[in-house]
């Protein structure tokens, strides 16, 4: 089973493996409580949402 968006292709955007992580999960709660907070339906989970974000380049470390 392939990933996609593969994570070496994210590690190059952010730049370790940890600052990865630590920013999709944090942009992931970020995700989960504005829609608890709104009652609005996920259409896919918070983590993936995060995940596309970074690899279209919307999320990135400053």
């Amino acid at each position: 089973m392939m990933l996609y968006p593969p994570v070496a292709d994210l590690v190059d955007k952010i730049g370790s493996r940890y600052q990865l992580v630590n920013l999709v999960a944090r942009r992931a709660r970020v995700i989960s409580s504005e829609a608890e907070e709104k009652q609005i339906p996920l259409e896919k989970k918070p983590v993936s949402s995060a995940i596309d974000e970074v690899f279209t380049g919307k999320l990135s470390i400053e």
